[in-house]
């Protein structure tokens, strides 16, 4: 593609902490129309919290959402990229690892921005977009097993 993550990230995203309240969070996804929200410290990335998050780590536990701090529910294990990085690498780790989003990190773990699957359809050849959409999405393999 040639073209860098800093070209289509969102910059200077909106983030919380881990203590901001669970309910903070999904009014401010509510707001800016977005389905996650970085946790930082300082300026430091430190977990990610989506709406699937809030959904099946809070309310479908029958948790109360209203003080529960982020970190409760948020991931930790991060998939990260450079500003830098080409924009068809982010592509790849989201299909691989079948996300839609992608914290975009400076040093030291500094949130810089987010890239997310819309950022890139509105970037990227229709033919890689389509061909990143169908990875990202794909149905799960083998049996459903409890």
């Amino acid at each position: 593609m040639g073209t860098k993550v800093a070209d289509v990230m969102t910059q200077r995203p909106h983030a919380v902490t881990p203590q901001t309240p669970l309910n903070e969070v999904a009014e401010l996804m509510a707001t800016e129309d977005v389905g996650a929200v970085p946790l930082v410290e300082g300026d430091r990335l430190v977990g990610i919290v989506t709406d699937r998050d809030i959904v099946v780590r809070a309310i479908a536990k029958g948790k109360d959402p209203s003080g529960m701090p982020a970190s409760q529910v948020s991931s930790r294990e991060l998939l990260t990229v450079s500003p830098d990085d080409d924009l068809s690498d982010a592509l790849k780790l989201m299909a691989h690892h079948q996300v839609r989003r992608l914290a975009v990190t400076a040093e030291d773990d500094r949130l810089v921005g987010v890239v997310s699957q819309a950022d890139i359809a509105l970037e990227g050849k229709a033919k890689d977009t389509g061909q990143v959409v169908e990875s990202i999405s794909r149905e799960p393999q083998g049996p459903r097993t409890r």
